[in-house]
């Protein structure tokens, strides 16, 4: 009996001991996922083009499809490259950030930079094209653009995880990966529908402040979209920014981020009400300009590329 007993004691003692670095895992999953928010929206804003012009039925069913390739392209491909990475090329994840932060920084500018010269229309390839194979088309080029994403979400994580072995930040890169996936393709799952959920609301709700309310969410859901795409856009920029600032200082060329620093600083102690946050927005304001600066540049010169390159390279 006294045998069972300590048997039971070891039992609890290595429950406590799993609960722990589960809660710690959960904690760190949480904090390194806040640093991918910039991608996050843009994923959440960008993904519902993907649906536009197709039965509403099929609406959710490609959202899921998508949802799917999203989290093969993080767990079955991307996990295993970026703990491949992690344990016989650690020195390469500086460069790589900064890597996807220049492309976070050009995707930014050059959406802002389609605001004042839009493109000119183009020929929509898929018009032609029957029901079921231009949901394929739009389904796959939504998960080729989804892994793009998904690598900058993850090499954002496994650079802001903090674990003693292997295993604890494999599985927190994996929790990472469904919670973001759960959480953009959710959120994705709510926007297209709302307008369908107003519709209904507005023409078949029994109460008249019922009716108002689907009515307001049809006329609001362009606008909140045009907003959430804003707001995509500038953390974009500011994420961007933000990487390549702190993987300069990785190469010894702090300058620009000591300045960031002493500037938010200097915010911080001149406002008196939420100082915090105001040194917050002053360092992702400042960062978000000099994406916006890197994006442009890039975008020059790709620009170039294309003019003096043959159109068979810049295809």
């Amino acid at each position: 009996m006294s045998g069972l007993l300590a048997l039971l004691d070891d039992v609890a003692a290595l429950t406590k001991i799993a609960a722990a670095q589960l809660d710690d895992v959960s904690a760190q999953a949480a904090k390194v996922g806040v640093k991918t928010a910039g991608v996050l929206i843009d994923d959440t804003a960008v993904t519902p083009k993907y649906v536009h012009g197709l039965p509403a039925i099929r609406e959710l069913p490609i959202v899921w499809k998508i949802a799917r390739g999203s989290l093969f392209n993080k767990l079955v491909i991307l996990l295993p490259i970026a703990m491949l990475l992690n344990i016989f090329a650690p020195w390469l994840l500086g460069p790589l950030l900064m890597l996807g932060g220049g492309y976070l920084c050009f995707e930014g500018a050059e959406k802002i930079w389609h605001i004042f010269q839009p493109e000119p229309a183009h020929v929509d390839k898929s018009a032609g094209l029957d029901a079921a194979h231009l949901e394929q088309t739009r389904v796959s080029g939504a998960i080729k653009t989804d892994f793009i994403l998904s690598a900058e979400i993850m090499t954002i994580a496994l650079s802001s995880i903090e674990a003693d072995s292997l295993w604890t930040e494999g599985m927190i890169l994996a929790m990472v990966a469904i919670g973001i996936t759960a959480f953009v393709y959710g959120s994705v799952a709510i926007l297209v529908k709302a307008d369908d959920v107003g519709l209904k609301m507005a023409q078949g709700a029994y109460f008249e402040w019922t009716r108002s309310l689907g009515r307001a969410i049809v006329r609001g859901m362009p606008g909140f979209m045009e907003t959430v795409a804003s707001i995509g856009t500038a953390a974009m920029l500011w994420v961007g920014g933000s990487i390549i600032i702190h993987g300069l200082e990785g190469f010894g060329a702090s300058t620009l981020g000591h300045a960031v620093k002493a500037f938010a600083y200097m915010v911080r102690t001149a406002v008196t009400f939420a100082s915090g946050f105001a040194g917050w927005a002053a360092e992702a304001t400042l960062s978000g300009i000099f994406g916006l600066a890197v994006g442009m540049v890039l975008l020059l010169i790709l620009s170039l590329a294309k003019t003096l390159l043959p159109s068979r390279w810049t295809a």
